[in-house]
């Protein structure tokens, strides 16, 4: 008995060491592969300079603001499922084959095709007043006659609960405070739905922005399952508080509300591709990218030309360097993004079957303004690894490796294992423009940009031609 359990206990220590050794080794394997990674980095000190110098300084500076704004000018906002959608595509088509990419191609997707058509709002009551309003993308519209209705003016979903014996036929408004985008643009999203609930016949919602100039910002709304559909549109900060204030007196709010919004069938749309193909691991992938559509108001400029346009930069700078990564870095200009993703969406199921070869997904969709680094989203061995990458961009100062890579377009990759950045900047100012009449030209800055597309290209480039794939 003494002797097998022995034997016993001899096995279980011989299986426990040789379980023990490999787990050290393999540690110390991934200790000796991020420093010898660090060295691999290192020696792209003068190539990150040279992509930098290029774009800040040399032939290429203010490169992506004026194609941008040539872009932007010629046509405008682009709403999923629209003619100017469509044009812009084309566009961009002509424009990356104009520049010598490769394997320049569309890929069909469909979108949403929601329209907005005449819209207005005005106060009848204590006084004769114009509001400023833009209807939330999905909206269903009034009927032809338009709405009149008394107002009751909430700061909260639970003050909506709380008065919901109240709200039966009347107009909801949502004076909101702004606490950031994140948490207040549930306001938006489900305003309608929680206000029909309650008998609301129509839902207005405070803009989701901290500062306003009387300028309403529209978005996409979702009405839940089994709830009547309200119409729903978005109204100033100004003209929210000043309700507020008058609902605070107990005054008697009346307004007239007309919409002509309808949602026709989805429409085929393309997501704009172009690579720089690989030297060594063509199959293996960087992909670099913005989306190309944008709200029905302003011209699209921010909201996300600047980051499809400093993708577009990014590969235009290694290829006017006559640089060819080991692994294919792929430009990918989404469509559809504004209604959740959509074009993004298909475009993963059609590709996941390769997701192995995917090496990191990067998105840029929250302004070009002064960068400070990239969010990134990986493992403990690749984020070691991207702050050596970043470490490459001290001269512009934009070394920053932020917690949370992230995108609408790029968070299926992500949710899927695979590494992710986001390029992030100095954004405070960018909910002041987003989604309304101000996202113009005017917003953007040629030296930002520049920068942006720097940091973009240094970070594609070098990571596409790493001897390893980033580890998972």
């Amino acid at each position: 008995m003494n002797s097998v359990l022995g034997t016993f206990l001899a096995i279980l220590f011989a299986i426990s060491s040789a379980a023990g050794r490999p787990t050290n080794e393999v540690k110390s394997i991934h200790e000796q592969t991020v420093k010898d990674t660090s060295k691999e980095i290192a020696a792209y000190s003068n190539i990150a300079m040279d992509i930098i110098n290029l774009a800040v300084n040399g032939n290429a500076q203010n490169r992506s603001y004026n194609r941008l704004a040539e872009f932007v000018d010629s046509i405008g906002n682009r709403i999923s499922g629209s003619g100017n959608l469509d044009q812009a595509i084309k566009y961009m088509y002509s424009a990356l084959k104009e520049n010598g990419l490769e394997n320049v191609h569309l890929e069909p997707v469909k979108v949403p095709h929601w329209v907005r058509g005449q819209e207005s709002a005005v106060m009848l009551e204590p006084r004769n007043h114009t509001i400023a309003i833009l209807g939330l993308g999905s909206s269903v519209g009034t009927p032809p006659e338009g709405i009149t209705a008394e107002v009751l003016v909430v700061q909260s979903f639970d003050e909506l609960h709380q008065r919901a014996q109240e709200a039966k036929g009347k107009i909801v408004v949502f004076n909101e405070q702004f606490v950031s985008y994140g948490e207040t643009v549930k306001y938006r999203e489900f305003g309608a739905s929680e206000a029909a609930k309650v008998g609301a016949v129509a839902s207005l919602i405070r803009s989701v922005t901290p500062f306003s100039i009387n300028s309403p910002h529209t978005g996409q709304q979702d009405y839940q399952a089994d709830v009547v559909k309200i119409p729903a549109a978005c109204i100033t900060i100004e003209d929210a508080e000043m309700m507020a204030r008058m609902a605070r007196r107990n005054i008697r709010i009346v307004l007239h509300l007309m919409m002509g919004a309808q949602t026709y069938p989805d429409a085929l749309s393309y997501n704009t591709v172009a690579e720089i193909v690989g030297s060594q691991f063509p199959k293996q992938v960087v992909l670099v990218s913005g989306h190309l559509d944008s709200w029905d108001v302003g011209q699209g400029a921010m909201d996300d030309g600047g980051g499809a346009f400093i993708s577009f930069e990014a590969l235009s700078l290694i290829k006017d360097l006559g640089l060819r990564p080991k692994r294919t870095l792929r430009l990918v200009l989404w469509t559809g993004e504004e209604q959740g993703g959509v074009g993004a969406s298909q475009y993963f199921a059609l590709h996941k079957v390769n997701i192995s070869d995917f090496d990191l997904v990067m998105e840029s969709d929250i302004g070009t303004f002064t960068p400070l680094g990239i969010g990134f989203t990986g493992s403990s061995e690749a984020r070691k690894i991207m702050e050596q990458v970043m470490s490459l961009l001290e001269s512009i100062n934009a070394t920053n490796l932020f917690q949370k890579g992230e995108g609408t377009d790029i968070n299926f990759w992500i949710q899927a294992g695979v590494p992710g950045a986001s390029l992030l900047t100095e954004s405070s100012k960018y909910f002041w423009f987003h989604h309304s009449e101000g996202d113009t030209m005017s917003v953007q800055d040629p030296i930002q940009m520049n920068l942006c597309s720097a940091v973009w290209a240094v970070v594609a480039y070098v990571v596409a031609d790493l001897q390893e794939m980033l580890p998972r």
